[in-house]
């Protein structure tokens, strides 16, 4: 929907290294659930230095294109958060893993009030291949338990990719990661701060990348848990 004469309600950032197979057909997923809800928004690809095709497909399909220089899946989608002109903010890796054409009860729920919706994907349907067997039955529900028993939640998906929050209430938050624990410190800092957070499930799918997954288990996975530990730690002493 043309935004230029009116303020975006939504706007859906997808950060983006190299995701010219896909990047098209999340983008025109994007469209189609805007312009079936008849909602005022905006599409904005936040670049990380992508030595494909990805920005010329961005900035042929999408309402902006920004380029990210500090490399990380947090600095990237922090810089398109930024950027993003809307009262309510999706966000979605941009590998065709999410479906973007289904994003009405993360709306739904945005108006309503909730200042955080996170997508679970343990309790929708996750496609065969979709998840490594080590991530969808260890390290998730592992870090994801520990999350919730050190900051008192009851969020379920810790690192789905797909979630939605109102920009006032990420402006309030304020996370300073660049890799992928940004995903983990969104909710510890959200839920510190007793804003509204919610769930709702999500389908995840195979992925149409033809490249190794930026997630690296290990190092991503430590990160994670040092994050969380870090935080809990502070939070203990600024209750002292």
């Amino acid at each position: 929907m043309n935004t230029r004469n009116k303020q975006p309600e939504v706007s859906i950032v997808m950060p983006c290294l190299n995701e010219e197979r896909t990047l098209a057909t999340c983008i025109g997923k994007a469209r189609a659930f805007l312009n079936r809800s008849n909602i005022c928004g905006e599409i904005i690809v936040a670049d990380n230095g992508s030595t494909d095709t990805s920005v010329k497909i961005a900035q042929d399909m999408a309402d902006r294109v920004v380029h990210i220089e500090p490399k990380g899946y947090g600095h990237a989608l922090n810089g398109g958060i930024m950027a993003a002109s809307g009262r309510y903010v999706v966000i979605g890796d941009a590998d065709d893993s999410y479906d973007f054409s289904a994003l009405d009860e993360f709306i739904r729920l945005l108006r309503e009030g909730y200042d955080m919706v996170i997508g679970n994907r343990f309790s929708g349907k996750i496609q065969r291949k979709a998840m490594p067997w080590l991530h969808r039955y260890i390290g998730n529900p592992l870090l994801s338990g520990i999350g919730r028993c050190l900051f008192h939640n009851r969020i379920g998906d810790y690192h789905c990719g797909l979630r939605g929050f109102s920009k006032t209430a990420y402006l309030h938050i304020r996370p300073i990661c660049g890799g992928m624990e940004f995903a983990s410190e969104m909710i510890i800092k959200a839920a510190g701060q007793h804003l509204r957070i919610t769930e709702t499930s999500v389908n995840l799918y195979q992925d149409g990348r033809n490249r190794p997954p930026h997630l690296r288990t290990w190092s991503d996975g430590y990160s994670h848990l040092k994050l969380m530990l870090d935080l809990f730690v502070k939070h203990i002493l600024y209750k002292k």
